[in-house]
């Protein structure tokens, strides 16, 4: 009961445990559904044992804890090295995006940013996939590729669906590689994106299909692809895989995610 006694709370801590709370809402939401969300709800779990034994002053056993939490840091940057990059892409990828809201509200600035024609787009791969013409399309959110387009070709052409069609026709020399279309533009084609190692990946997905993990896995972009094989529409967003029962409901989905 005396250590019960001498606890006291202040607005301060209040704001620390929120503050807490949310950092570790955001990490968990990068990792949900890898295998990293294995190590992080160990560590999780270390860490608390690590206070209560502290608390209840169990030195012998929270020195122990102590010093394999100090060391395991290191190793933990190595471990969720595309998580932390990740989760500092999305930090700042969101004020950058609260800052364009700004200044597009501002009288002075009448710039409009042109709304990315996803029916095109979604009927496009379709039609390809009916003939199992492979393709592989990334639309640009927050994160700029600006880096990741320049080892293509760069293009400037409005999104329509018989431009991306020919783009991906078999006899083109434009169909190898990906595309990137950043604010209803095409903003280049061939373009080569990294490709996921991660080996939970399924063995029928091909390049493609890891390519398109890649980049969501690199950036916030997301990536459509048409399987040459089979012909079937995958979208990949956050180098997962997210399903969906019908064309109608992707387009749903895609618009959503580029609000």
């Amino acid at each position: 009961m005396e250590i019960f006694d001498t606890i006291s709370f202040s607005v301060t801590d209040v704001i620390d445990v929120v503050l807490v709370a949310i950092l570790l809402y955001y990490f968990y939401k990068l990792v949900k559904g890898t295998v990293a969300i294995n190590i992080f709800v160990g560590i999780v779990i270390i860490y608390l044992i690590f206070k209560v034994t502290q608390a209840l002053q169990m030195s012998l056993f929270s020195s122990i804890l102590g010093g394999f939490i100090n060391v395991g840091m290191f190793a933990l940057i190595v471990v969720f090295q595309q998580e932390i990059r990740k989760f500092l892409l999305m930090i700042g990828s969101s004020n950058f995006a609260n800052r364009k809201k700004f200044f597009k509200q501002l009288k002075f600035l009448k710039t409009e940013v042109s709304e990315i024609n996803i029916d095109d787009i979604v009927d496009a791969c379709t039609k390809m996939g009916s003939t199992k013409t492979g393709a592989l399309i990334v639309i640009e959110r927050h994160n700029n590729l600006d880096v990741i387009a320049n080892t293509g070709d760069e293009m400037n052409i409005a999104v329509t669906q018989p431009i991306i069609e020919s783009i991906f026709f078999k006899n083109s020399p434009l169909h190898d590689g990906a595309v990137i279309i950043s604010e209803n533009i095409i903003k280049a084609t061939r373009v080569i994106l990294p490709v996921s190692n991660e080996k939970s990946i399924p063995q029928r997905f091909g390049l493609r299909h890891r390519a398109a993990v890649g980049v969501t896995e690199k950036t916030d972009a997301l990536a459509l692809v048409v399987s040459e094989e089979t012909g079937q529409i995958s979208y990949v967003k956050n180098g997962e895989f997210v399903m969906f029962e019908n064309t109608d409901l992707l387009k749903n989905m895609l618009k959503e995610d580029l609000v």
